[in-house]
């Protein structure tokens, strides 16, 4: 399997994942060991429409919006795994997040921050892949958790 070189920006990351602003939650893959580990990068801008209700005047990124970031580099994982390249359009597979396990967030997600994800696949099902994620800022740890993903196939 050939990977494309590294880093990958969002223009390949846009081609293997269906998500859009203001959902896309990837900015950046650094590095990805098929079928184990992703290291990706999520820059949190002030920008980001959830921080106007998120909260006013002070500021913080959602907690289930890091788990999502985790739960997309884990499907960004389990495309770049199967020989998925970033020169072709490739769905219609689309990855679902169907469950969250052990959930923990020791620090707040602030605009400014650049969180590192790392994913580790733990095991495939069938259809699914369990992951596990953490969530870095600065080297130290703002969140973690298991998260359970289903591919399914557009019709």
């Amino acid at each position: 399997m050939t990977l494309p070189p590294f880093p990958l920006d969002v223009r390949c990351i846009e081609r293997l994942l269906p998500h859009r602003f203001p959902f896309l939650l990837v900015d950046r893959v650094l590095s990805v060991e098929p079928r184990q580990r992703i290291v990706a990068l999520k820059n949190v801008t002030a920008s980001e429409p959830h921080f106007t209700g998120h909260f006013p005047g002070n500021p913080v990124m959602p907690g289930v919006l890091v788990i999502e970031a985790m739960a997309q580099a884990g499907g960004l994982l389990s495309m770049l795994s199967e020989g998925k390249a970033c020169a072709e359009n490739n769905g219609p597979s689309q990855f679902y997040l169907v469950k969250v396990d052990n959930a923990r967030f020791s620090k707040m997600v602030v605009p400014g921050d650049q969180l590192i994800l790392e994913v580790t696949l733990k095991r495939t099902i069938r259809n699914m892949a369990l992951y596990e994620g953490k969530a870095l800022v600065d080297g130290k740890e703002v969140a973690s958790a298991e998260m359970l993903c289903a591919e399914t196939k557009a019709a």
